[in-house]
C-alpha cells in the first residue's frame, strides 16, 4: 500500500519543486527543501507516482506516470506561487530537465543533482552495460520479478547516515529510504526516460545549477558534462569532492542547499519580490 511522504512547506512567491529518483521518497530531498524554505522559498517535495509502497506498486507504473505526476505536482505548484523553480536528484533531475523542456515559459530554473542518465559510477557492476537490453526484457515479460539490489555505500559518503539508511531500507519503511533494490522492468522505463530526455537537452533554455559529486558511486561525473554540453542555458557547475551520489543528504548538503538558495535568488530575488509587494 502506498502511503504518502510528501511534504510542503510555506514561503514567499517563489516556489521550489522537489523531485526524488528512482524508488526513492520525498525524504531525500527534505533537508535540502527545508534549507531553501529557511532561505525564504515555497516548497513541495513531491512522490511520484507508483513510489513510497512495494515493488508492485512501482511495478503498476512506468516512466509517463512518473512524469504525469511532476505535471500535475507543477500545475499545483504554479497555482500557488509566481515564480517555479524545479529541482531533481538521480533521475528526479531528468524529470526535471524534461519539465523544463516542455514548459520553458514556465520554469525560471533548473537544480540538476547527479543527474543519472547512466549507471555508471564505480560502485556499478559491469552487467549495467546491458542496461540497454532490458527495454526488450520488458516488452517480452522477462525478469518482471528481477530486481538489482542496492549494495553499499548506497550513494553515502556518510557512515553514520549510510548505516541509518541501510537499516531503514533493511526494515521494509519504504517512506524513509525507498526499496531496497532496483526492479528491470523500473529500470527499463529510467532508459527510455533517459532516451528521450537526451534529445530534449537543446530544447531546455532555463538556467540550470548542475551539482554532481565528483566520486560519485552510481553515476559518473559524464552524466553532468553530458548536460552541462547539451543544454541551451545559462549553466553553473558546482562539483562536490566529499560526497557520493545522494548529493542532498550527504556530507556536504550545507554546500549544495547554500548554492541552489543562492542560484534560485539570483533569478528571482527575494527582496525585488518584497519591493514589488509593497
Amino acid at each position: 500500500m502506498i502511503r504518502q511522504a510528501e511534504f510542503f512547506l510555506d514561503g514567499d512567491s517563489r516556489g521550489v519543486l522537489l523531485i526524488h529518483g528512482l524508488t526513492g521518497t520525498p525524504t531525500e530531498m527534505r533537508m535540502l527543501g527545508k534549507g531553501l524554505n529557511k532561505a525564504g522559498f515555497t516548497v513541495h517535495g513531491m512522490q511520484l507516482a507508483g513510489h513510497c509502497g512495494d515493488v508492485d506498486d512501482l511495478l503498476a507504473t512506468g516512466w509517463r506516470d512518473w512524469y504525469a505526476s511532476v505535471q500535475r505536482a507543477a500545475d499545483a505548484m504554479l497555482a500557488k506561487v509566481d515564480t517555479l523553480f524545479v529541482g531533481g536528484l538521480s533521475m528526479g533531475a531528468l524529470l526535471a530537465l524534461k519539465l523544463a523542456a516542455d514548459r520553458p515559459e514556465q520554469v525560471a530554473g533548473v537544480g540538476v543533482y547527479g543527474a543519472t542518465f547512466r549507471y555508471d559510477g564505480w560502485s556499478v557492476p559491469w552487467t549495467a552495460n546491458l542496461s540497454f537490453l532490458l527495454p526488450l526484457f520488458k516488452r517480452l515479460g522477462i525478469g518482471r520479478g528481477r530486481a538489482f539490489l542496492e549494495q553499499p555505500p548506497y550513494g553515502l559518503r556518510d557512515e553514520r547516515l549510510r548505516e541509518q539508511v541501510s537499516a531503514a531500507m533493511r526494515s521494509g519503511d519504504s517512506t524513509m529510504a525507498g526499496l531496497l533494490g532496483n526492479p528491470w522492468h523500473s529500470l527499463a522505463d529510467l532508459y527510455l526516460l533517459s532516451a528521450q530526455v537526451r534529445r530534449q537537452l537543446r530544447d531546455v533554455t532555463s538556467p540550470c545549477l548542475v551539482a554532481h559529486a565528483s566520486n560519485d558511486d552510481i553515476a559518473s561525473v559524464r552524466n553532468a558534462e553530458l548536460v552541462l554540453r547539451e543544454v541551451r542555458a545559462p549553466a553553473e557547475f558546482l562539483l562536490l569532492d566529499d560526497s557520493y551520489h545522494m548529493i542532498t543528504i550527504d556530507k556536504q548538503r550545507r554546500t549544495l542547499i547554500d548554492r541552489s538558495a543562492r542560484f534560485f535568488d539570483t533569478i528571482a530575488p527575494a527582496q525585488t519580490l518584497s519591493a514589488m509587494a509593497g
